[in-house]
């Protein structure tokens, strides 16, 4: 539902764009926005335009309508191939580990499948960049510990919030992002796409109901006292607990 809804940066997106903001102050870069969705999404691209993005790109067509992750991972995958041709090799990539909404996490993983890009999932730190050689260290985040790993571009990440903070946008680059106008492109300036891959046709995955779970009302009950006392009476309430629950099913 985006009728009354603004269009904001996807919360993990917003730190991926943060990293290529640090890297271009450090090595100078090129920073490229992309996203795809309806034309109201100009206005998180020109957000990331006033904090200091070089481009904002925004992918957006009627025929790209209810795509699923691997729908949209085609089209964007699609697109940075044309950014490519437009501005030149693309070495990082940089995109949250999943949305805000639809948490999958997929198509980043996704994009970086059908471009033939290493990729690094769920990184935490960007601990070193040789621009020179390309070769980077990070840290990524796992259940049971940090993995560090070394490779080299080009490479899509796909980030979390410890990555960073992201930076509030600078006077300049406000007055820049209020003039600016996104690039648009629309199917028409993808000569080899293959529309059986997009919009609803390219969906094996289609989402046919959703709704809010009910609450549950769960009792509680506070503890006050000596330790001793509490734990005699946890086990006396758990032990009562357990036989009722055992003559009920009785």
């Amino acid at each position: 539902m985006r009728q009354g809804v603004p269009a904001v940066v996807n919360y993990y997106d917003m730190h991926g764009v943060e990293e290529a903001l640090r890297i271009k102050d450090k090595y100078g870069a090129r920073v490229t926005v992309l996203t795809m969705g309806p034309p109201s999404a100009d206005k998180a691209l020109k957000q990331c335009i006033s904090m200091g993005a070089d481009e904002g790109v925004l992918v957006s067509d009627r025929a790209f309508a209810g795509a699923d992750t691997l729908a949209t991972s085609y089209v964007l995958a699609t697109a940075i191939y044309k950014a490519a041709d437009t501005w030149g090799p693309v070495d990082i990539i940089f995109a949250g580990k999943q949305t805000s909404d639809g948490d999958t996490g997929q198509v980043g993983p996704g994009i970086a499948c059908r471009i033939d890009y290493e990729q690094l999932t769920y990184v935490q730190k960007v601990e070193d960049l040789n621009p020179d050689t390309g070769e980077l260290t990070v840290h990524r985040h796992l259940e049971d510990g940090i993995e560090r790993v070394k490779t080299k571009t080009p490479v899509l990440m796909t980030v979390v919030t410890e990555l960073n903070t992201p930076r509030r946008a600078s006077l300049p680059g406000m007055l820049r992002a209020a003039r600016y106008n996104p690039i648009v492109w629309t199917t028409n300036d993808f000569e080899e796409l293959d529309r059986s891959k997009i919009g609803l046709r390219g969906s094996p995955t289609i989402v046919s109901k959703t709704w809010v779970p009910e609450p549950k009302h769960v009792e509680t009950e506070m503890l006050a006292g000596a330790a001793e006392d509490m734990s005699r009476s946890v086990v006396d309430k758990l032990f009562a607990t357990e036989l009722k629950q055992s003559l009920n099913w009785a």
